[in-house]
């Protein structure tokens, strides 16, 4: 016995064990099931996210109150395929891509700050 068998045990050899086909569906169990648990957990609630920010972007219109990604309050003046215009003071506007849009305000928020 030294020193290192004080700090890790040992391995000694042990008989295989039997019955080879039963450890086989044991063993992909844990695969499949870690994928079905990240699916729920993960991708899921990613998908469900994205639809509803897609149908946001869908139901904008031209007088929406709006807040981007950036931070950047506005009103939507216009609305293109992929960008949008934003006046974010009297007579001075932006634009900025659909996808920027990170909320649609309620009316009345941009008069009341």
């Amino acid at each position: 016995m030294n020193l290192l068998d004080l700090v890790i045990s040992p391995a000694y050899a042990q008989a295989a064990p039997s019955g080879g086909a039963g450890g086989l569906g044991m063993s992909l169990l844990f695969p499949i099931l870690l994928i079905g648990v990240m699916y729920f957990l993960m991708i899921r609630p990613q998908m469900k996210r994205q639809k509803e920010h897609r149908g946001m972007l869908e139901k904008l219109a031209k007088g929406d109150e709006v807040l981007t990604n950036g931070g950047i309050a506005g009103t939507v003046t216009d609305i293109g395929e992929n960008f949008i215009t934003v006046e974010i003071a009297d007579n001075v506007r932006i634009r900025v891509q659909k996808g920027a849009i990170a909320n649609v305000l309620p009316k009345g928020t941009l008069k009341s700050a």
